[in-house]
């Protein structure tokens, strides 16, 4: 007689090969954006390692590349295929080449790449403000313009990697692109990051019939990531005195890539939709952000708000 396995346990310092470890992906196909550095890389080769044939979504190829050849040194020989392809989220043009040359079902796409904090408005070449642009019209273009594919995987699985920081901001729906306020790098962040759990609950509830599920996460606080390359640590540094931002503990780049990982191939989270996931687990509504190192904010998960996102992102990504 067999005996019942028990779910394994998951939580803030799981790694992601933790989370894959016994997962059999073979047959499956994942893309990955902004998988040249961080917790992309971990991304990839925990999906890789399952036996999934990954793509690599990098607006530098050269640096994708790299990245392909060592995983290949570093992986096993089950592991599944890799490559890199040229993506850049805030070039409408390379999104739309992105999606023209994908051929056959998806099974697995995350969206992770992201810009965090510059503290110059410089627009993209559409006129958009950029961490709007690239964390979420870029990302809503390329899962929007892959739902075909994602649709005939049967199953797929589609992440949003978003963070603690939407806590900053809602989406402001009548300055997207602060042409009537005062740029400030946080609160762009704060809107692009909240639009990024908007969008998994306005997928979820479009896509449910397509066998698409559509979750969002904070990774936690990673070291050693490019993502904080824009940032002015002085500033960083006086809203940490000031109380008006505080950080959880700090995590590993493995640890980093734990709940993206989960949400993209683990059993334990078959047909959960529509949430917001830290630490491997749905994230509990929490109001107000002076202090707050967890929690999503009850704006982030409104489906009208993610209704009119929507409508709004598509007008925009046309």
């Amino acid at each position: 007689m067999s005996v019942p396995q028990t779910p394994p346990v998951f939580g803030a310092s799981t790694t992601a090969a933790e989370v894959i470890d016994g997962v059999d992906l073979h047959g499956r196909r994942a893309v990955v954006t902004g998988a040249s550095s961080g917790i992309g890389v971990e991304t990839a080769r925990a999906l890789a390692a399952a036996g999934a044939d990954v793509t690599l979504a990098v607006r530098n190829t050269d640096a994708g590349a790299d990245v392909v050849a060592r995983l290949q040194k570093e992986l096993p020989p089950t592991a599944g295929r890799l490559a890199a392809g040229r993506l850049d989220l805030s070039d409408r043009s390379t999104v739309a080449e992105f999606v023209a040359a994908w051929e056959g079902p998806l099974h697995i796409l995350v969206n992770n790449a992201g810009l965090m904090a510059p503290q110059e408005l410089v627009r993209t070449p559409d006129g958009r403000e950029p961490q709007f642009a690239v964390n979420h019209l870029g990302h809503f273009a390329l899962a929007v313009g892959l739902h075909p594919a994602l649709a005939a995987a049967d199953g797929a699985r589609v992440v949003s990697v978003s963070s603690i920081g939407h806590l900053f901001s809602p989406v402001v729906f009548d300055d997207l692109d602060y042409r009537y306020r005062p740029y400030d790098p946080w609160t762009s962040y704060g809107q692009s990051k909240t639009a990024n759990v908007l969008f998994a609950v306005g997928a979820a509830e479009r896509w449910a019939d397509d066998g698409i599920t559509v979750n969002a996460l904070m990774p936690g606080n990673v070291a050693d990531t490019s993502l904080a390359r824009h940032m002015d640590m002085e500033q960083v540094g006086a809203f940490l005195a000031s109380g008006e931002l505080a950080l959880p503990p700090q995590k590993t780049v493995e640890q980093g890539a734990a709940t993206s990982v989960l949400l993209a191939a683990s059993p334990t989270v078959e047909g959960v939709t529509g949430r917001y996931f830290e630490d491997c687990a749905p994230s509990r509504p929490v109001d107000g952000r002076a202090g707050a190192v967890a929690g999503v904010a009850p704006y982030a998960l409104d489906r009208e708000n993610a209704a009119r996102l929507w409508a709004v992102s598509r007008d925009l990504v046309r």
